[in-house]
């Protein structure tokens, strides 16, 4: 089980990251938040243990998590890379220790990487980028993944005349 739950603790730290440089890092900031403040006790990086679960806990993490996304923002601008690692790191380990002190916390986790999971899903398919090679091209280049119906370009095609 101690395997499952690193796993998932990592999985959560890499959505995490991912979601931190995406368009909807506000909500997911706002359920992270919610995940860690969702009761108990949890220690911060120096062993000090704080109420999680109050108003002033939940400020706390969500000060921390911008933090982090602040700390990422800067390395991606400056392509520093052990940053990036860094931070996930950083969250890999707060996760593992939630979902140690908390083994049903797994469920949790699980649900908010699946509404991370279609964010992420959308990102790759959002952008496309084509290259025409092979010379000049003297009309219109079409790709397309689907069904088009009947597109015509230029003049339509010659009516038979009987």
């Amino acid at each position: 089980m101690e395997a499952e739950l690193m796993a998932l603790a990592a999985a959560g730290a890499t959505a995490l990251v991912q979601q931190m440089v995406a368009e909807s890092w506000v909500q997911a900031r706002d359920r992270l938040v919610s995940f860690f403040s969702r009761g108990g006790a949890e220690g911060d990086e120096e062993g000090q243990t704080q109420d999680a679960g109050t108003a002033q806990g939940a400020d706390l993490i969500e000060g921390e998590l911008e933090t982090s996304r602040g700390a990422l923002s800067l390395a991606v601008q400056a392509g520093d890379e052990q940053t990036a690692v860094d931070v996930e790191a950083q969250w890999r380990d707060r996760l593992r220790h939630a979902l140690a002190a908390d083994p049903t916390a797994a469920a949790e986790l699980r649900a908010v990487l699946a509404e991370f999971a279609p964010e992420a899903a959308r990102g790759p398919g959002q952008e496309v980028h084509n290259t025409i090679s092979g010379g000049v091209q003297h009309g219109p280049v079409v790709q397309v993944a689907g069904d088009l119906g009947s597109l015509t370009f230029g003049a339509p095609p010659a009516q038979r005349r009987d």
